[in-house]
């Protein structure tokens, strides 16, 4: 399951980087729209975020320091930043998976997320699913709002 969750944090987050890549103009990357309220280098910023907090300090044992407001101010942020970030947050979740074993899956999260401990197991998927649900903004982001 471990290596399985790996390998789908790492598809998703290189997908992420790609969708980056794809923007013909960088500057449209920050742009909103009366019915879209987060760019797409909002959402970016935000699973970068979300990451580096739980799976890098939760897992990785690092002292990531995290900025949510920052996330969503839509300061405008280079695409080679935001390269170097995702490749961050990659190596940060490749630590944290490594330094998992399959046992602590069923032990609680090391971070306490919502009211009540959750396993680790159920944390890292939805960890998941928080990554593809913006994902999928990001796409639409792009497709919509890239012309």
């Amino acid at each position: 399951m471990k290596e399985a969750l790996k390998e789908l944090f790492n598809r998703d987050l290189a997908t992420l980087r790609k969708e980056i890549e794809l923007y013909r103009d960088e500057a449209k990357l920050w742009r909103l729209d009366s019915s879209i309220q987060n760019s797409g280098g909002t959402l970016c910023l935000h699973v970068i975020g979300n990451l580096k907090t739980f799976v890098g300090n939760g897992l990785a044992q690092t002292t990531y320091v995290r900025n949510r407001e920052f996330e969503f101010s839509g300061t405008p942020v280079p695409r080679t930043k935001l390269y170097q970030e995702l490749d961050e947050t990659i190596a940060i979740v490749n630590k944290g998976f490594d330094a998992l074993t399959e046992a602590q899956l069923d032990d609680d999260f090391p971070i306490r997320i919502w009211k009540e401990e959750k396993k680790t197991l159920f944390t890292l998927m939805h960890l998941h699913g928080h990554l593809t649900y913006h994902l999928g903004q990001l796409n639409y982001h792009r497709r919509i709002l890239d012309i």
